[in-house]
């Protein structure tokens, strides 16, 4: 019988953290050997789902584990592990070139990316396995991110609902400049209407992990434009230092007439045009703040299609002075920062927008 060419010879390597961003980049990819579940929560930059057991099967062997013995659950698992990678060489690697070089990670770079990374080898790929997997990775954003921010040099973006922050960063980003968009990582608006329609916010580990990424690609030296965000974007926190960064930085602020900023959140917010029952949810919200009768008047708006009334009232009533209580209490130099006069809230109006603010402030 004609043995199978394995190569054993090739002994197993390793890379450990802390990792750059630059040396994960460098592999030609990253494989999460963890199950789907464990991927979809959270996962390094750039990797890909390669499970060595799915939920159901991962679930079945910390059974084992904790019921009977390591050998019982080792014993079951070992032949799950070997049929998931036979059909993930066949289905995802067959057309892998000799010189592929994944990384391969699992929950602590234990058993299922030890197992990967065997046969991988055994194969002749150059597949290299992070050392204590995905929880190692986790400590090092976590720690780097209490430290990067402190390198950044910010410039806070300032302004009432509706002035057109986020369409600010957006141009900015357009004309070349940094931009941490931290609506766009949490996908929220940052208020209690700001739900994405059909798109659900990343858990914090996931988010933490976007954000890590972003701050490594950053140059220091450049300024990086930021919205004042508050302590939390929808459901997800700002990571503390990189909030009291923000709030310590110089600030520009955008002023806009209640007219422009109503035809703004008219277009951000036409979803709730089509779903008044979603909108009416989301009001019910405030009640605690503005008592059962103000929230009647503001269904009552929406229910007889006067969207622009009701927009005008939220921000006479609800936006304006939450907003005029918590910027200079949080950004104390907003007050004092220079102003940009929102005049046009088309693309090409905030493009222009965006060259002022770079040409005056930087």
């Amino acid at each position: 019988m004609t043995e199978i060419p394995f190569h054993r010879d090739r002994a197993e390597s390793a890379v450990s953290t802390p990792l750059t961003l630059a040396a994960l980049e460098a592999f030609d990819d990253i494989l999460d050997a963890r199950s789907p579940s464990e991927f979809a929560e959270d996962r390094l930059p750039g990797a890909t789902s390669a499970p060595a057991l799915d939920d159901a099967e991962r679930a079945l062997v910390g059974t084992l584990y904790k019921q009977h013995s390591a050998f019982e659950a080792k014993r079951a698992g070992a032949p799950l592990v070997a049929k998931n990678i036979a059909r993930l060489i066949e289905e995802r690697f067959a057309d892998k070139p000799r010189g592929w070089r994944p990384l391969v990670y699992c929950w602590r770079g234990g058993g299922r990316s030890g197992s990967l990374v065997h046969v991988l080898r055994q194969v002749g790929w150059d597949a290299v396995r992070l050392d204590g997997g995905y929880k190692a990775f986790r400590r090092q954003v976590v720690a780097e991110l209490d430290s990067m921010p402190l390198e950044l040099r910010l410039r806070v973006v300032c302004g009432p609902t509706g002035s057109g922050k986020s369409r600010l960063l957006e141009a900015l980003g357009r004309a070349g400049a940094q931009v941490l968009d931290l609506e766009a990582l949490a996908a929220h608006r940052g208020s209690v209407l700001g739900d994405l329609p059909e798109a659900p916010q990343p858990s914090q580990k996931a988010f933490e992990t976007s954000l890590w990424t972003l701050l490594s690609r950053f140059d220091p030296a450049r300024t990086v434009y930021v919205e004042s965000e508050s302590r939390k974007v929808g459901n997800l926190r700002v990571p503390d230092v990189l909030l009291a960064r923000m709030r310590d930085s110089e600030c520009l602020r955008l002023e806009s007439p209640t007219g422009s900023r109503v035809r703004l959140l008219m277009e951000e917010y036409e979803h709730f045009v089509r779903a008044p029952a979603a909108l009416a949810e989301k009001l019910d919200l405030l009640k605690d703040l503005h008592g059962a009768a103000r929230i009647g008047e503001w269904k009552a708006l929406a229910a007889g299609g006067d969207w622009d009334g009701l927009v005008a009232r939220l921000l006479e009533c609800h936006y304006d002075p939450a907003y005029l209580r918590s910027l200079p209490r949080n950004y104390k130099g907003a007050q004092h920062a220079p102003a940009l006069e929102v005049r046009d809230i088309s693309p090409a109006g905030f493009d222009e927008l965006a060259r002022r603010a770079r040409a005056d402030h930087g």
